[in-house]
């Protein structure tokens, strides 16, 4: 999927969502361009509800990748559980995503290199290639590299750099065969504060 410029789009959201952004010369870049526009603004911008939702749906779906396609098929999914259910189920159903898990892992530094590495056929779900980077993992999977593709370049070293890598608590991590093992699913409390998944829940009822 075709992002676009990202430090446009992180400006216009207000997050660091992606690598890029999260980098000193960006903050301070940032912090100039924002202070040259306070002394220029003649008048404030009112934020409405449904602009704050759209902000936080956009957040969501570029931060995992996804498209307005996908990101409404899991908010459709997740209605099948109530209130706020709903909110944690795309949460769980968001980061059980292959590419997700692979980012998770610490086996690449983006999202988006991990959905390339599973539809390079690099990685393997309980020693079987998979492709998909919407597969969904489920607790007991082994996720891991994919026998031929141990001595390729991006993969070579990563027993060494996922040294001090910490996954989260439902992942658990062997650094030296370079797997990972899905322990559970994952719990809500450890959602992104910034991201609020009850607000696209919201945004998709009322559009």
């Amino acid at each position: 999927m075709r992002i676009g410029p990202k430090y446009k789009i992180c400006r216009r959201l207000g997050s660091g969502i992606f690598s890029k952004c999260q980098t000193t010369r960006y903050t301070i870049s940032e912090g100039k361009k924002k202070l040259g526009a306070r002394q220029g603004r003649k008048h404030r911008t009112t934020k409405t509800e449904f602009g704050a939702q759209l902000l936080e749906k956009q957040k969501i779906r570029l931060s995992y990748g996804l498209n307005e396609r996908q990101l409404v098929n899991y908010v459709a999914k997740s209605k099948q559980k109530r209130g706020t259910l709903a909110a944690q189920e795309i949460f769980k159903l968001l980061e059980t995503r292959l590419d997700n898990v692979i980012f998770r892992m610490g086996l690449v530094p983006t999202r988006q290199f991990a959905r390339q590495a599973v539809t390079h056929v690099h990685i393997t779900v309980n020693n079987k290639r998979v492709a998909r980077p919407s597969y969904e993992v489920r607790a007991g999977d082994v996720i891991g590299i994919r026998t031929g593709s141990k001595q390729n370049g991006i993969f070579r070293d990563k027993k060494e750099t996922m040294k001090d890598h910490i996954a989260p608590s439902w992942i658990e991590l062997d650094r030296e065969l370079v797997t990972a093992k899905i322990l559970s699913t994952p719990p809500s409390s450890e959602q992104s504060p910034d991201l609020n998944f009850a607000s696209i829940v919201q945004f998709y009822s009322r559009v």
